[in-house]
């Protein structure tokens, strides 16, 4: 790849060549715009940032419900030479405090939706985050610290900046918290994000003129990624603010959407309206599928109905790839995840680093040129993870005879329920602080909605402690989705002679399911 590439120009390039195509639909607004149009609005923000001292390397976090703020800002940062920090929108000020301490952000640009949180955050000062530009998006009057967006937008030229970075420099810092429960920032270059559009678009059939949907949450892969392969591919991009499944089964009726990204629990929500005819979803030729193993019912469901569905497994850590099984191999391969994606290398190894002959469980490991730089500002995860050129993932996969990958469980304990990656020792972290509680393992229960769900294993120090007491303590202190569903209470937790937790044994203790 040029070495004088940039994120930000493959919108350039592509409002120079199809000006007048749609390129993005909102939803909830019906807002329409062209390239040319999307890519204007996009320099208009880049000149906003710029004239607010936002230079190559600034940190530019983005707590942004799905809408064109988003994508232009992302695509804005990426033309400065800044550094975007897409925030997941469901966490609560402390969490959001630690986001942008450990990344220094200088400015925030923020929705409407999230003033309060936002408010909170400003009020604490230096002790909040390091920001010094608060930018909000909402038509409506905001908190007094905080400049329009809208409006800063408006005044601002539309000429295209001054690029201010290339290649191996950095471009996003995409969090994803480790086992110990400390957040840790994938952190991606332009060259990284440019090759993970290139490495989708190898195995995936987005076309000249599709219409993809998006209501997959923009701080994720799944739809930063798909967003910059639908710029080079010349696809439009149909946005919904969140996911709604009646909504987004209409959406495809009325757009004529091609194909989406879609967790297992949205399938699962989707299909009731697939199977009592309530939807017309000729228009789409395939759904992609991952985070966690699509069930055999789901997936016959789906397919019976003529809708394709692709799996595919991937990490934040490599632009969202890994492997990916195609839909004409799914009911043979039922519970695979395909092999590598075109771009990509894949490995099972031993506790030695030795490559595992077929059946025999080992690590995943991954290489190719969408693979993370490091971790931002943590050197010796960056050293632990990336090792001799290989992504070591902490997953545990089997190879069959034929060189497909099954992932048979999670080395690094972490919970994915709804698509959104749960690390328990971050729950864990927040009931030590309960007096209440001696000790506590955080594992995951199957779940028929979500695909798992958080399941708290109690030691109590105080005997009247109650179900009730755990989980009204988490409120406020963890985001709404990582929070415990159920609570069980032991006299003590399994523990090997070094200390360290046997969740396996809790895991057979307290199979689930999860409560709804």
């Amino acid at each position: 790849m040029n070495t004088r590439e940039n994120l930000g120009l493959m919108l350039s390039r592509r409002a120079d060549r199809s000006p007048q195509l749609e390129a993005f639909v909102q939803v909830e607004t019906g807002l329409r715009l062209t390239w040319a149009e999307l890519d204007a609005r996009t320099n208009r923000t880049a000149n906003v940032l710029r004239e607010l001292g936002i230079t190559k390397g600034d940190r530019v976090a983005l707590l942004l419900m799905n809408g064109p703020e988003i994508f232009e800002s992302f695509m804005a940062v990426a033309k400065l030479g800044a550094i975007a920090v897409p925030l997941n929108w469901r966490l609560v000020p402390n969490e959001l405090s630690v986001l942008l301490q450990d990344s220094e952000s200088k400015a925030l640009i923020f929705g409407a939706d999230f003033d309060e949180n936002v408010a909170e955050l400003e009020r604490r000062g230096d002790e909040g985050s390091q920001v010094r530009h608060w930018l909000r998006v909402g038509a409506d009057d905001g908190p007094a610290f905080a400049a329009s967006y809208a409006e800063l937008q408006t005044q601002a030229s539309e000429h295209e900046p001054e690029i201010g970075a290339w290649g191996d420099d950095d471009v996003v810092i995409l969090y994803t918290s480790g086992t110990t429960g400390r957040p840790k920032g994938a952190l991606h270059s332009h060259r990284t994000a440019i090759w993970g559009a290139m490495t989708w678009a190898s195995d995936l059939d987005v076309r000249y003129r599709d219409v993809y949907l998006i209501f997959m949450p923009a701080f994720h892969i799944g739809a930063l990624n798909p967003f910059a392969v639908c710029i080079g591919r010349g696809a439009t991009c149909v946005v919904m603010r969140s996911f709604d499944p009646e909504i987004a089964w209409a959406v495809c009726e009325r757009e004529r959407v091609t194909n989406f990204i879609a967790v297992p629990a949205m399938l699962n929500a989707m299909l009731p309206y697939v199977e009592e005819g309530k939807v017309d979803a000729s228009s789409v030729r395939w759904i992609l599928t991952g985070a966690s193993p699509i069930p055999k019912s789901l997936l016959e469901a789906y397919t019976s109905h003529g809708i394709q569905i692709v799996s595919a497994y991937g990490l934040t850590e490599a632009y969202g790839h890994g492997c990916i099984l195609a839909s004409d191999q799914a009911a043979a391969r039922l519970g695979s995840v395909g092999k590598p994606f075109y771009q990509m290398e894949a490995r099972v190894v031993d506790a030695n680093g030795k490559d595992c002959p077929p059946g025999e469980a080992g690590e995943v490991l991954l290489r190719g040129p969408c693979v993370m730089k490091g971790y931002w500002k943590r050197p010796e995860a960056t050293a632990e993870t990336l090792r001799d050129g290989w992504l070591h993932t902490g997953d545990g996969a089997v190879l069959d005879e034929d060189g497909f990958f099954y992932i048979r469980d999670r080395i690094k304990d972490m919970i994915i329920s709804g698509g959104e990656n749960i690390y328990p020792a971050e729950i864990e972290n927040v009931l030590h602080g309960h007096p209440g509680i001696a000790d506590v393992a955080v594992i995951g229960q199957p779940s028929p909605r979500w695909g798992e769900s958080p399941f708290a294993i109690v030691a109590r120090s105080d005997p009247t402690l109650t179900e009730d007491g755990v989980l009204s303590f988490c409120q406020g202190r963890i985001a709404r989705f990582k929070q415990p569903r159920a609570v069980a209470f032991v006299d003590e937790l399994p523990r090997n002679p070094s200390g360290k937790l046997l969740k396996h044994e809790l895991r057979k203790r307290f199979p689930g399911p999860a409560p709804e």
